[in-house]
This record gives structure tokens, sequence and C-alpha cells, in this order.
């Protein structure tokens, strides 16, 4: 089996990666893994294969290709800060390679398996007091926008049979390495490190408000069993081809309790809050959330805070 990732340097691509060369997919063991992305750390594996540039490049992108893969995990994108203050480099990475990407995979006769990294950035900021995989999408950033497009131009291309495909709408993925400078939720990342370090750390957020949380490891678990998953249009996600990974609901004060409790009480004391009213607003507001469809393809999160904090933790050895 000959498989993709897009985007293999960054945080959730690395964790995904190694897991496919450790498991495979459904017990089906990885013959080729390509990894592509601007920079990619160093593997000893002989079955990996890297591949360094843009995936808006399409010479890059054409050699990523080569041979084709069986299965693609399309992760590679801008975030949501960064896109923001570069629109064009935003749209260009996140839709138009995006859309060159599957339009490059058509193949009828053999068609691949392709699983799209998308985002709950499609919700956009008024969500309402539930939000499951039928709440209308209102995205309110530029990213959210071209997950939306990317997520429809998937579904469109699965339907005219030229590969079967499904979009998972991903949570906070935590907890990202460094500072996260680019990204607008970097500080739900940088409280497991500060605290984990004994630092104090000041959140742009108020204390109760509330997240959706998963790990990275748990993502990547997730983003495996959907690509082996029913992706026809008689499966469980139907036409939409569309899933909102599950995740926990917690609120940044439940987590540094599952941290202090990991750490010693006098993490506490190390947390300060100044509530930032955009940030805030967008990532502090989130409602309860209910994944049926993801769960019907065996897709689960961390379980409970104490879980998110310790894989986050074993993440990191």
């Amino acid at each position: 089996m000959k498989v993709l990732v897009t985007g293999a340097g960054g945080f959730i691509g690395r964790v995904l990666v190694a897991q496919l060369l450790a498991e495979g997919l459904s017990g089906q063991p990885v013959t080729q893994l390509t990894g592509l992305d601007l920079q990619l750390p160093p593997c000893p594996d002989a079955r990996w294969r890297g591949v360094t540039g843009s995936v808006a490049d399409p010479q890059v992108l054409a050699q990523a290709l080569q041979p084709p893969p069986d299965v693609v995990f399309h992760l590679a994108c801008l975030p949501g800060g960064a896109a923001e203050a570069q629109p064009l480099l935003g749209r260009q990475v996140n839709l138009d390679a995006t859309v060159a990407l599957f339009e490059a995979l058509h193949r009828p006769q053999a068609p691949p398996r392709v699983v799209y990294a998308s985002s709950v950035a499609v919700y956009g900021e008024d969500l309402p007091e539930l939000v499951d995989d039928d709440t209308p999408a209102a995205p309110g950033l530029s990213y959210g926008a071209h997950k939306l497009i990317g997520e429809i131009v998937l579904a469109d291309a699965a339907r005219r049979g030229g590969l079967l495909g499904c979009s998972l709408r991903l949570p906070g993925v935590v907890a990202r390495p460094g500072p996260g400078s680019q990204l607008m939720s970097a500080f739900m990342s940088q409280l497991f490190w500060r605290l984990s370090e004994g630092q104090p750390i000041e959140l742009p957020v108020r204390a109760e408000g509330t997240a959706w949380w998963i790990s990275a490891q748990c993502c990547a678990q997730n983003l495996r069993l959907a690509a082996v998953a029913d992706l026809g249009p008689g499966g469980p996600l139907g036409a939409r081809r569309v899933a909102l990974m599950p995740a926990l609901w917690l609120s940044m004060q439940q987590v540094v309790d599952a941290l202090a409790e990991r750490f010693g009480p006098h993490t506490q004391a190390c947390v300060s809050s100044r509530p930032q009213d955009r940030v805030d607003r967008l990532f502090a507001r989130y409602p309860r959330l209910r994944t049926p469809l993801a769960e019907r393809l065996g897709l689960r999160h961390d379980g409970t805070a104490q879980n998110l904090v310790e894989r986050v933790l074993a993440g990191k050895a």
C-alpha cells in the first residue's frame, strides 16, 4: 500500500507518519510512505520518501504523486492567523492547492482513498447551543471558508467516481510544540508545555471559556480509521462525505485542573487570564457537540481530561 501525507512535517503530520509506519492501516502494512512539506524531519525507515517543497507548487505536487498513491491524507495548510495576514498565500495553499490535488488524484479505474483534514473553523463565531453534523457552516475567517470549499470539491470528486474520500472537521488539536506564533489558538498548546515546566502563562481567554480538545495521537488514529471506512455514497457519511471529529468539551479551567493533578496544586498559581475579545470569541465560546457520524466510523475522543493530558505528555517524550 502506497500512502501520501501532505503536511507530513507538521504537528499532526509527524504523529500520523509515525503511526502509519508502525501500525499501517487496519492491519495492512504501508509499503511506501511519501511525505510532502516545506521541511521534513529525517526518517531512517526504508519505506519513507520525502518530497520537500510547497503543495502549491505544481512540480512539487506532481513529484509527490508519482508513483500514484493508494491512500492520501491531505493535511497541508497555512494556519488561520497566517492566512488572514497573507490572504493571497492563504488562498494558494489552502484552496488552490487543494483543488489541484483532488483533480490530480482523479483515477476512475483505481480510485484512491482520500482523507481531507478540514476544520471546525467552517462553523464561524456564532454557534448554536449544540453543534452536530447538521449545523450550518458559516465561516468567519478565510481559512474556514477555504476549508469548506475543499469539502465541497472533495465530495464532488467522489461523486464523479474518481476517488473515494471524506472530510473530517478537526477541533483544537494539542499540544503543538514551539511558540505557534502563526496560530491564534497557540495558547491551547502552550498551556500544556508551560505548566509542565512550572512556567507562568497568561491566557487570552476566560478561565471558564470552553473549547473542543483532542490529542494529536487520538486525532491521527481517527484519520487512519477514516481512511479504511466505508466512503461510498451508501456509507455512514452519505453524499456529503463530511464528519465532525469527536472531541472533549472542556473549559480552560478543567484542563488546568487536570494538569494540576499531574504536576501538583502549585500549577494553578501559574495561570492567569487577560481575555482578548477576538480570541475569546473564536476559541473559548464553543458549545457542546455531538458527533454521531464519526462515531459510526469508529472515531473517538480521548475520553477524559486526564487521558488528554497523559497522551499529550507521552507524545512529547
